[in-house]
């Protein structure tokens, strides 16, 4: 078994605050005002699309860098959705600052479609959970 990511969270003293340390990293995760929370960092959610707009990033340029392609510079937008059935979807949006041509945007819509954040949320992830003694 490798472990190809940690992270760990401490509560913190506001309701829903915590502290989340990945690594030599450490940042704060709370709900926003209107849900009861501080609005101190981000929301559950917005790190979890922050990993997919990441992902899709990190993999959409080591891409174009073994394939010695230039998309420019781009950003990536996600929403993540539910409607009143409580169904739940992402959008993921690119705009790149170059003009690309219609094969390199199909290439890029297969790659995202690949990448290793991607291809966990559609297949599901098992999750266990214990309580340390």
């Amino acid at each position: 078994m490798a472990s190809i990511a940690n992270t760990k969270i401490t509560s913190l003293d506001s309701p829903w605050a915590g502290e989340l340390s990945s690594g030599k990293h450490h940042y704060i995760t709370d709900k926003p005002e209107s849900f009861g929370g501080g609005d101190k960092g981000p929301a559950p959610y917005d790190y979890l699309l922050a990993g997919l707009a990441a992902c899709t990033m990190i993999t959409l340029r080591m891409y174009a860098k073994h394939k010695a392609l230039d998309y420019g510079h781009f950003s990536i937008d996600l929403h993540f959705n539910i409607n009143k059935e409580g169904e739940e979807w992402i959008t993921r949006e690119l705009s790149f600052d170059k003009d690309l041509d219609e094969a390199t945007k199909t290439k890029i819509l297969d790659i995202c479609q690949k990448t290793p954040v991607t291809k966990t949320l559609l297949r599901g992830t098992r999750i266990d959970t214990t309580i340390k003694s």
